[in-house]
């Protein structure tokens, strides 16, 4: 007599029970795995969010990656003072200057990511930088972005015993001088001297580099007469084209600068490729957590809204610009093809 087959069982209820006991067991550990990952999703979520509530319970720096007295220093501070009124915490300005913000960059790529140390980057950190330089110690990815803060335009000034007194000019004794003209910049692949590269690109003149520790110390050498000329930030040359200690040729603007009505734009003087605008953001180490890189944002958008800031920002001869971590990015992707192409035709290396 043959063995019933499995299928024809003569205990087919038992067997049926005991599948349904196995999979009754599988459903429990499954849903029992459920329940714990959404329990600690739920934890994780609110102990960021009771981080982010008490966050910041101690100072704040924020490190500006050029020397004192620029643009970029003038900017983060009055940044730096506003979001410390709002914390009810020093936000304390360090600065790092070195390599075209390199080295203050790579300071906050290794710093602790909890939101205590943050970094008041220019555009050219990051768009132009990674084409420029061989190798740098930092990547875009080490860096959680934040917000963008403040626009604006730059001037084209000279010494004041400069033969010059417009862009035509300028560019005509640069020809009849060729490689005798140099400029001067907060760095090699700052935006002060990727702004006076454009220049030079668009109108065909040979004029050499002179490099600066940050803009602050180009600006005080074109007032000496060592150098000839800078495209730098307006909120850091205004000042000195208003005391006439350099002379202002025009802005890289459509429109005139509140600042300086009286000195006309690139437009103006027939050159509109020339147009070129400095900006400066806010980011943090990456793994930061997101519920403090919100209430970051969130903050710095409150911050630019203020009345007082906002004239803080036009005396300096910005806008202010505050915006989300994905129209920043965008904006650096984009702006990071425009650079490369100009670093490859003008075969620009810095190591």
């Amino acid at each position: 007599m043959r063995s019933p087959s499995p299928c024809c069982s003569p205990f087919p209820s038992r067997v049926a029970a005991t599948r349904d006991t196995r999979q009754c067991r599988g459903r429990r550990k499954a849903l029992h795995a459920l329940a714990c990952g959404a329990v600690a999703t739920v934890f994780a979520t609110l102990g960021a969010h009771a981080q982010a509530a008490g966050w910041p319970d101690k100072p704040v720096k924020l490190i500006v990656p050029f020397v004192a007295g620029g643009a970029t220093d003038n900017i983060g501070r009055a940044l730096a003072m506003r979001l410390g009124t709002m914390w009810k915490q020093s936000v304390v300005v360090e600065n790092k200057p070195g390599a075209a913000g390199i080295v203050g960059a790579e300071y906050v790529a290794h710093a602790e990511a909890d939101g205590y140390t943050l970094l008041f980057a220019t555009g050219s950190m990051f768009t132009v930088n990674p084409s420029l330089y061989a190798t740098i110690p930092y990547k875009l990815k080490d860096f959680a972005l934040v917000s963008n803060v403040a626009t604006g335009p730059m001037v084209v000034a000279v010494r004041t015993n400069l033969p010059v007194h417009n862009v035509k000019e300028l560019i005509d004794y640069a020809k009849q001088h060729p490689g005798k003209v140099n400029f001067g910049s907060a760095g090699v692949g700052s935006q002060v001297h990727m702004a006076a590269e454009k220049l030079a690109d668009a109108t065909d003149i040979k004029v050499v580099h002179v490099p600066y520790k940050g803009e602050a110390a180009a600006y005080a050498d074109l007032m000496a007469g060592h150098i000839d000329f800078v495209v730098g930030n307006i909120a850091g040359l205004a000042p000195l084209v208003s005391s006439g200690k350099i002379r202002a040729l025009a802005v890289t603007d459509k429109t005139r600068a509140k600042m300086l009505p009286d000195v006309p734009t690139v437009v103006e003087a027939g050159y509109p490729q020339l147009q070129t605008y400095g900006w400066f953001s806010v980011v943090a180490p990456a793994r930061t957590p997101q519920a403090v890189l919100d209430k970051i944002q969130h903050d710095i958008a409150t911050a630019l809204a203020n009345p007082e800031t906002k004239q803080t920002l036009e005396a300096q001869g910005c806008v202010a610009t505050p915006d989300t971590p994905q129209r920043l990015a965008q904006t650096i992707d984009t702006e990071s093809k425009l650079w490369h192409e100009l670093i490859m035709k003008r075969q620009l290396a810095a190591n």
